[in-house]
């Protein structure tokens, strides 16, 4: 807590020491929650002139999960399709470029070079490559002759403790990139090019662009030995400069790259996550090449495919399209799922079955007593067999678990009390078959689905399905030294980084990460992830509105809610690894569901025009999403569009 009131004040200081025009929208984004939640507190309250006031305090609510799911109807059909329509527009612009270097030159042996020999001496203004897998450096030498070389030697670096880069470098965090070399100044007239591997192979190297004095690229045409085929063939790829478009970029040199080496049969580098994520990309990736639209496009296609679960769970939840429409916005207009979904690493589909397992969960809880077990046993089955595919992805789903077995607990012990008070008979059989059916498809099902996902890297170690890879011990060893070796390394990770943050900066919205960062003459391209202000403060002040409810009114409904947005963020408070502002991606799920919630109670108890409070809430937060998409996208802009207007917190928003 005294953290909590010390990052407030350093914000309140840091405002007063360098405030900018951007920084008046925080201060207006809070007055206008502020009054939203005074209005709702306002309605909420027994209405003037009745006897509400009595009957809350006569009525003796309890907790019950029976209530009415609400099914969807013909009216939802359009606003669900205009906003899938909208969004997945948004998703897939601009994602990626769909083509890059197929073919790459790979260097097996020690000191393997390869010697470029071009028709007439050059003046070489530049040189960019693109690279492969697997990681090294190159001995990059120049010369007039083919006698005499020049080798380009490292760039300086002020550091002492910092061994400097070799001219031309491949290391882990920039594979499948464009990358410039660093060339001397002082260059002669270049007729030969030799590129020597000056590490261990393998390592492989794609294609490569030489620039004249001009800086124009020098066609293939003025080449008479390219040295290797593979490294000139694509030249019609070369992009302006390196960026997001063309190259991978964060975690993506992890997660995509597993994703090939699944593809190619190589035993995976990135080991410190569960497969099945990398292994949807890998799907993604056959579709459409090993290409930066190949890498993302299916975790777009998820992030769409989450508001389409969203809006059906709200209408289930609430009964009223008005809700589910603004709720299924704001999570369209939330810039961590915008922006996470749209880059290939795995959080995306951790969050995805959290979602579908909840949604599932409340579907099964909300059965009615009484009816068939079989009526009950679809969605249970269906929210565990969700809840196993994400546990395979990610192992933040299993804190999601903690969450669904709280609920599903309640649940019984609710419907036992029901049966009890009802007299109904044959809660005992209906308890023992729930309780075997639950072992198998939330342990069972989970584990084979688990050790499924595993099949890559058995195939990686020569074994086959067709060989009894499923029945090897030693593949069930690769399994568990595996989850020994995430454990240990989630467990002990202390590494530093610049845009790490802790669990109370997630809920103020304090520390985003910078995803990419480039510049053209005077315009500006970037992107970072954090939230939506609109949403996530006010989505935490609508779980604190709930939680109260629930007390007070005994509301399941907020208490399922509340479950999961705790279930979320709670076991991060004790976790002292590093961490980021995308750990809180499921909970924003949660606070969306909160914020729904309000928008029930307002549209329930307003009159007349004071129910616009809800679309202009949604409206809002559209608004400033559409405020920030530049910083979303990755668009180019000015500089001083960062700076005057989505530069909110200076010192902790990296724009």
């Amino acid at each position: 807590m005294q953290g909590i009131i010390d990052a407030l004040q350093g914000y309140y200081e840091v405002f007063l020491s360098k405030a900018t025009p951007a920084m008046i929208f925080p201060v207006i984004t809070l007055f206008l929650l502020v009054l939203f939640f005074l209005y709702y507190i306002k309605i909420a309250r027994p209405l003037e002139g009745s006897l509400e006031w009595i009957d809350r305090r006569i009525a003796k609510n309890r907790f019950t999960f029976m209530t009415t799911r609400h099914p969807m109807e013909k009216k939802d059909i359009a606003p669900l399709l205009i906003i899938l329509a909208v969004f997945s527009f948004l998703a897939l612009f601009k994602l990626g470029d769909m083509t890059a270097p197929q073919s790459f030159f790979r260097f097996t042996g020690e000191e393997e070079s390869i010697t470029i020999e071009l028709l007439e001496p050059e003046d070489i203004n530049a040189l960019m490559f693109y690279t492969g897998l697997w990681t090294g450096s190159y001995k990059l030498e120049f010369s007039p002759d083919g006698t005499s070389w020049i080798e380009q030697k490292p760039e300086e670096t002020q550091d002492a403790d910092k061994k400097p880069d070799p001219a031309m470098n491949q290391p882990h965090s920039h594979l499948f990139k464009w990358r410039y070399a660093t060339l001397s100044a002082d260059n002669p007239a270049i007729r030969y090019i030799r590129i020597t591997i000056a590490t261990r192979p393998p390592i492989e190297l794609g294609e490569l662009a030489l620039y004249d004095a001009s800086g124009a690229v020098i066609p293939f045409s003025r080449i008479i030995d390219p040295g290797a085929r593979e490294l000139f063939d694509e030249q019609e790829l070369i992009p302006d400069k390196p960026m997001y478009m063309n190259s991978m970029y964060f975690d993506e040199i992890y997660h995509g790259r597993t994703a090939y080496e699944h593809i190619n049969g190589i035993y995976p580098y990135e080991t410190t996550h569960p497969p099945l994520g990398k292994e949807i990309i890998a799907a993604s990736i056959l579709a459409f090449g090993m290409t930066p639209f190949g890498w993302r496009f299916i975790g777009a296609v998820f992030g769409v495919i989450m508001l389409l679960v969203l809006y059906i769970f709200i209408k289930n939840l609430f009964g009223k399209t008005t809700v589910a429409v603004c709720g299924t916005l704001l999570l369209g207009f939330d810039f961590m799922r915008f922006v996470q979904t749209r880059i290939a690493t795995i959080d995306t589909y951790g969050v995805f079955f959290i979602l579908l397992a909840y949604f599932f969960m409340y579907r099964h809880i909300t059965t009615e007593a009484g009816a068939s077990f079989r009526k009950s046993l679809a969605p249970l089955a269906l929210s565990g067999i969700a809840f196993g595919v994400g546990c395979a992805s990610k192992w933040i789903v299993v804190y999601a678990g903690l969450g669904l077995a709280s609920i599903y607990i309640i649940r019984l012990i609710l419907l036992a009390k029901h049966y009890r008070d009802e007299d109904m008979p044959g809660f005992g059989v209906y308890l023992l078959k729930t309780l075997l059916f639950s072992i198998l498809f939330f342990v069972a099902i989970p584990v084979i689905i688990y050790c499924l996902s595993y099949i890559p890297y058995g195939l990686a170690k020569d074994m086959t399905l067709g060989g009894g890879m499923l029945w090897n011990r030693d593949y069930y060893e690769i399994i568990w030294k595996n989850q020994v070796s995430m454990f240990s390394y989630h467990g002990k990770l202390v590494a530093e980084h610049p845009y790490s943050s802790w669990w109370w900066q997630w809920i103020l919205d304090a520390r985003p990460i910078l995803y990419t960062n480039s510049y053209n003459n005077n315009l500006r391209s970037s992107f970072a992830a954090f939230g939506n202000p609109v949403i996530w403060w006010g989505g935490f002040l609508a779980v604190i509105a709930i939680a109260v409810r629930m007390i007070k009114r005994r509301d399941a409904k907020a208490l399922f809610i509340v479950i999961g947005y705790l279930s979320q963020i709670l076991p991060w408070v004790a976790i002292t690894r590093v961490v980021f502002i995308y750990h809180y991606f499921p909970s924003t799920l949660f606070l969306v569901l909160a914020l729904a919630y309000i928008f029930d109670i307002i549209l329930d108890r307003a009159q007349g025009l004071y129910k616009q409070a809800v679309i202009g809430f949604t409206a809002t937060s559209g608004a400033v999403f559409a405020l920030f998409y530049p910083g979303l996208s990755g668009i180019y802009v000015p500089q001083w569009y960062f700076t005057n207007l989505i530069r909110w917190i200076p010192d902790m928003w990296p724009f």
